[in-house]
């Protein structure tokens, strides 16, 4: 069943935020998202003959990320056209496109991608099962999808910090930055109720992936999950 309210509500959050959503990832990370993306990409080992779709695309860091690693066949996929729009004035494509959609509906054939990257958009999507078996229809034979996603660090000091800042300082910030008192308050709400209610080796594993593994990433702030078909 879809959750249209939680659609409606993310693609106006990021279409509202499109503009200044750069400079407060870079911000409010001081930069180590850059280092994020780059570890996300080696762990999966993405190469030229790549095929690759970036779904919750964005402004299009994660794609630009891969295609510093030689990656050239690179689909943008989003449900905020105004994220899209900044994404495609961002990078001169060599065989790329941009495609409204959701992850739960892709429009695309089977087996038409070797790699799919999800940055920090897992959260988002409505129904999170309905898009993996997605990812699985469309990815080749020994595929692999990467998301690179927030999560709850065990160690409690680390932890502590951890939710000052997200429940604290970066909603402060964020709306005044952005000028929007939903969207900041709404990040760390999200990343705390998708690390409760969701294990994504589990669901990956649910969709038909074979090959599931998790690495973590600055005191366990961070995960790369990486499934194969």
């Amino acid at each position: 069943m879809e959750d249209t309210n939680k659609k409606t509500q993310v693609r106006r959050i990021f279409d509202s935020i499109s503009l200044r959503y750069d400079f407060l990832n870079h911000f409010l990370s001081a930069g180590v998202d850059f280092y994020w993306r780059k570890k996300a990409i080696q762990f999966s080992g993405m190469s030229p003959k790549t095929k690759l779709l970036d779904i919750a695309c964005g402004t299009g860091d994660f794609a630009i990320t891969a295609k510093k690693f030689g990656v050239e066949k690179i689909i943008g996929a989003d449900l905020s056209f105004n994220m899209l729009s900044l994404f495609n004035k961002k990078a001169d494509w060599i065989n790329g496109k941009i495609v409204e959609t959701v992850a739960e509906h892709l429009p695309f054939k089977d087996e038409s991608f070797t790699n799919i990257t999800v940055a920090f958009g897992v959260r988002n999507f409505y129904n999170i099962p309905q898009a993996f078996s997605s990812f699985h229809r469309i990815l080749s034979f020994k595929g692999k999808v990467t998301v690179l996603e927030f999560r709850l660090p065990k160690n409690i000091p680390v932890r502590n910090f951890y939710l000052f800042y997200f429940n604290k300082v970066l909603p402060f910030i964020g709306r005044i930055v952005s000028k929007d008192n939903e969207a900041y308050t709404y990040l760390p709400e999200s990343v705390g109720e998708f690390d409760k209610k969701v294990d994504l080796i589990k669901v990956f594993r649910e969709a038909g992936f074979s090959n599931v593994e998790k690495h973590s990433l600055t005191f366990g702030i961070v995960q790369v999950v990486i499934a194969q078909k």
